[in-house]
C-alpha cells in the first residue's frame, strides 16, 4: 500500500545532503547502511529517506502492516542515538504510537522519522517488529 496517506499532515522532512551512516540493531545482530542521498529513496515503503525506507531498501525486514503510511504502529523502532537528526514527530505519527508495544522516549514510527544525515544513527529494531518472513514474488 505504500504511498500517502491522505487523511493525516505530511511531515516536514528535510533529505541529508551528505553520506551518513545508520547501524540497526537486529537482536545480537548490528548491520551498518551507509546511507547515499543521491540514492533516496531506497524503496517505496514510508517517508523518502525515513528510516523504514532505508531499512527495506537494504534487505532489512522491518514490519510495516499499513504499507509506511502512519495507519499502523508495527513499524516501531527505538532511535537510541541521533534522533535528534530526524524530523519532528507529528501529531498524527504520536497518536500510533500510542498504540505501539514497548513505547520509549526514543520510539518512532520508522516511516515517519527521517534523518537529515548530520549525525550517525543507531535504530534498536524490537523483536516483535522484526518480519522473519520472506514471501516470493
Amino acid at each position: 500500500m505504500a504511498g500517502k496517506n491522505p487523511y493525516i499532515d505530511s511531515a516536514e522532512t528535510p533529505l541529508p545532503s551528505k553520506p551518513y551512516e545508520i547501524v540497526f540493531q537486529l537482536g545480537d545482530e548490528e548491520r551498518l547502511v551507509e546511507v547515499d542521498p543521491a540514492k533516496l529513496p531506497y524503496s517505496h515503503e514510508g517517508l523518502p529517506g525515513s528510516i523504514l525506507d532505508i531499512a527495506c531498501g537494504n534487505g532489512i525486514d522491518i514490519d510495516h502492516a499499513c504499507g509506511g503510511v502512519c495507519a499502523c504502529s508495527t513499524c516501531h523502532v527505538i532511535v537510541e542515538s541521533g534522533g535528534d537528526s530526524c524530523n519532528e514527530s507529528t501529531d498524527a505519527e504520536e497518536d500510533m504510537l500510542d498504540l505501539a508495544p514497548g513505547l520509549t522516549d526514543k520510539s518512532r514510527l520508522g516511516c515517519q522519522a527521517v534523518p537529515d544525515g548530520s549525525k550517525p544513527v543507531l535504530v534498536r529494531v524490537p523483536s516483535w517488529n522484526r518480519n522473519a518472513v520472506s514471501e516470493g514474488h
